[in-house]
């Protein structure tokens, strides 16, 4: 940037452009710029995109009840009492042994009788418990089988939401696309690296990518805003078809400057699908991306704004070619359509410069810049509120006008070239330099 101390009327106007951009070149120099934010968020969510699984785990089964019911003990053995008989002669003796033997006898009876008894018991306590476990075991079962079943159950009613819900979004994407809302997409840490590559990315340097529609002007604002007139040596190639195939990177034409500017080629071009214009064009690692337009605002140029949003990147909004403009709506007040004129003059005054220029001329020329100005204000308004995007100035400028801006000096149809150039600088340095530098 050929950035010289003011020295015109108005050069009240650039003094804070000069400390600015001197601050900056400052802290270039004493290596006191900080890495830039947006870089490292985005590095770090492509690393937890990465890392994170794409299956759920499974659903784990309910746990399941055992009761163990103990077994029916055996009744303990009888004991038997006997002893031995007592021998003795006579009559008497026989008739006590035979009573008793069969004193014995009936003892032994009762004793069966008993026995016979205890193991009925035993056997009805046996089948009355194997009946229990039995009808414990049919419950049981019944409950693993309602277990399962409503297991089943609930895996067919997941299953049957999952379905519906990937139709669901399948249906939104679909209304989406049909609509013109393209979506956002993460980049691959893979295509993360290639863009920083490619781009010769250096962290002490601030980078600013300039953006647009084929033909909006795009590469006549990068050497603008470098100070560089079209055609020039060094200059970015200008004209009215896309002349930008591939990203080209131009640093300052000064170089005490860190500051490399980026003349993106533009979205919508056989070359560049729109939708896929944020990832493959590596916007994701600018300082700031200004979106110009030249006749109409797009919905690529919604579509980069969405992005630079979920990046948080700061965004400028400019709309190009303004003495064009004005000079045309001036021509329509005027009912005049002179082809011996150029069609790019280097300034709306150039007609008071010659005894033709009247107040009428004046007087379109004012009517047609206000209504300009209005007009675009009030255009870009809508699309922001119709996309549900934030609000934001849009900045009107000249690439004729903006040149000897970049310069220090001044011009007469000044818009909103100097607070373009003050308010890019600005942010920048807010989010990179420290505030005591």
């Amino acid at each position: 940037m050929a950035f010289l101390l003011p020295i015109a009327a108005g050069a009240a106007i650039l003094t804070g452009i000069v400390g600015l951009v001197s601050s900056i070149r400052s802290a270039f120099r004493k290596k006191n710029i900080k890495p830039n934010p947006v870089v490292a968020e985005t590095a770090r969510r492509i690393n937890e995109a990465r890392g994170r699984t794409s299956t759920a785990p499974p659903t784990s089964a309910q746990a399941e009840t055992r009761r163990t019911v103990p077994a029916g003990g055996k009744p303990p053995d009888a004991r038997r009492e006997g002893g031995s008989p007592s021998r003795g002669g006579g009559e008497g003796k026989r008739v006590e042994e035979d009573l008793r033997k069969a004193a014995e006898a009936a003892a032994e009876r009762a004793e069966q009788e008993r026995r016979k008894a205890v193991e009925q018991r035993a056997q009805a306590e046996e089948a009355a418990e194997r009946d229990r476990q039995e009808r414990m075991g049919a419950v049981e079962e019944m409950l693993r089988m309602s277990v399962k079943h409503q297991e089943a159950e609930w895996a067919r009613q997941a299953a049957e939401n999952a379905v519906a819900e990937a139709r669901a979004a399948r249906e939104m994407a679909e209304m989406k696309l049909r609509e013109g809302i393209r979506p956002v997409l993460l980049p691959t840490l893979e295509e993360f690296d290639a863009a920083k590559e490619r781009m010769q990315y250096q962290e002490n340097l601030f980078h600013f990518a300039v953006v647009g529609s084929a033909g909006s002007g795009k590469s006549s604002l990068v050497n603008a805003l470098r100070g560089v007139r079209n055609g020039k040596a060094g200059s970015a190639p200008t004209g009215t078809s896309e002349t930008t195939m591939e990203t080209a990177r131009y640093p300052d034409s000064n170089s005490s400057s860190p500051f490399v500017w980026y003349d993106v080629p533009g979205a919508g071009t056989q070359s560049t699908p729109d939708w896929k214009y944020f990832i493959e064009q590596g916007l994701y690692i600018f300082d700031a991306i200004i979106v110009v337009y030249g006749d109409r605002f797009t919905e690529i140029d919604i579509a980069i704004l969405r992005n630079c949003a979920r990046w948080q990147i700061p965004t400028y909004i400019v709309r190009s070619k303004a003495i064009m403009h004005i000079q045309n709506s001036m021509n329509d007040l005027l009912g005049s359509d002179d082809e011996d004129e150029e069609d790019v003059p280097t300034s709306l005054f150039d007609r008071g410069r010659g005894p033709a220029f009247s107040a009428r001329h004046a007087e379109a020329r004012d009517r047609a810049r206000g209504k300009y100005i209005k007009e675009t204000r009030r255009d870009v308004a809508t699309n922001l509120a119709r996309a549900e995007l934030q609000d934001q100035r849009v900045y009107i400028v000249d690439n004729v006008v903006l040149v000897p801006i970049v310069r220090g000096k001044e011009h007469p149809d000044i818009i909103d070239e100097v607070q373009l150039y003050r308010d890019l600088l600005t942010e920048a340095k807010c989010r990179r330099i420290a505030e005591n530098d």
